[in-house]
């Protein structure tokens, strides 16, 4: 089975990680997506993350039961800070019946040197990319193992949601229903 890993903060999950998913069920050969709930990104400030276990809760709201996907925990359980190498090693061990990909915006393969052993990487996974705003994916997007993949431009951010709930903003819409609930409910991003 093909397996889209969807790695993020998702801090929180929105709309715009679901459109994205979707597509790529939809619209290239992967047969599930699993998302990747990331507890600490080495080049993102661990402070403004709300606690990883929320997030993983926002995740199983957001995607419900649809079987295609998946919330995954995998990197709770590894060595942090999280390197995606590291995971990708794991989860082959783990699961050697299944093909894994990455799926990553433009913005993230424009930077995509600065991972850790982003060689190896590319040498053994697939990345298909989803364009961003002012990112072309710079010169990896020629590569071999990318696979640009058109799906729909998102203009939504997990920070822009946070700033406007802590403005007492109504971000009802930007995210699946059940997540805002758990959020209001919560009093998360509020301070």
């Amino acid at each position: 089975m093909k397996v889209g890993l969807f790695f993020g903060s998702f801090n929180p999950i929105h709309v715009g990680h679901m459109v994205i998913a979707n597509h790529m069920l939809e619209f290239t050969d992967l047969e599930k997506i699993w998302f990747v709930v990331s507890p600490q990104n080495p080049l993102k400030n661990k402070t403004s993350l709300l606690n990883e276990k929320h997030r993983l809760h926002l995740v199983t709201l957001a995607i419900g039961d649809t079987n295609k996907y998946k919330a995954s925990n995998i990197e709770f359980k590894l060595p942090q800070p999280s390197y995606t190498i590291n995971t990708l090693t794991h989860l082959q061990e783990k699961f050697p019946q299944h093909q894994f990909a990455l799926i990553m915006g433009t913005d993230n393969l424009k930077s995509f040197k600065k991972w850790k052993n982003y060689e190896e990487i590319l040498k053994n996974y697939e990345l298909y990319v989803y364009p961003r705003i002012d990112a072309d994916g710079g010169e990896l997007k020629t590569h071999k193992k990318v696979k640009l993949v058109n799906a729909p431009l998102m203009e939504i951010s997990s920070t822009a949601i946070r700033a406007g709930i802590k403005e007492k903003k109504d971000m009802r819409y930007f995210m699946p229903d059940e997540v805002w609930q758990y959020i209001k409910g919560m009093h998360f991003y509020a301070k």
